[in-house]
């Protein structure tokens, strides 16, 4: 079993949850942009917005400066790494039952020692 620290975990998860905090993420995908610019599309109040970019980067999936007087943000794709790194985990782990399972079941399909006799019907 791998390890995974389970603090990076569950806060990129937690953040990923939420519709608003992908979209906001997916805006960051193009390039750094201004805490207004992000908070443009959405149909909330710029506090609102700026809770979804604290909890965003408290996560570290994104990271903040300020220039000038305008805080900018920029998405930290390294930080995804944890979460990406379990999904494989399970998604090998599961391909790997599945391709077991299929096996078994086109042998039992193909094998007539293996078929279920079928029994008399009562009348």
């Amino acid at each position: 079993m791998v390890e995974y620290n389970t603090e990076i975990l569950d806060a990129t998860f937690a953040a990923l949850a939420d519709p608003t905090r992908r979209a906001i993420l997916e805006k960051l995908a193009g390039g750094e942009q201004s805490v207004s610019e992000l908070a443009t599309p959405f149909d909330m109040s710029l506090a609102a917005v700026s809770k979804h970019i604290q909890l965003l980067t408290r996560a570290n999936l994104i990271s903040q400066h300020k220039k000038g007087r305008v805080r900018q943000c920029r998405l930290e794709p390294e930080a995804f790494e944890a979460a990406v790194n379990w999904i494989e985990h399970y998604r090998d782990f599961w391909t790997e039952k599945f391709t077991a399972l299929e096996a078994f079941l086109e042998n039992e399909a193909t094998n007539p020692k293996t078929k279920p006799k079928q029994g008399k019907r009562k009348k």
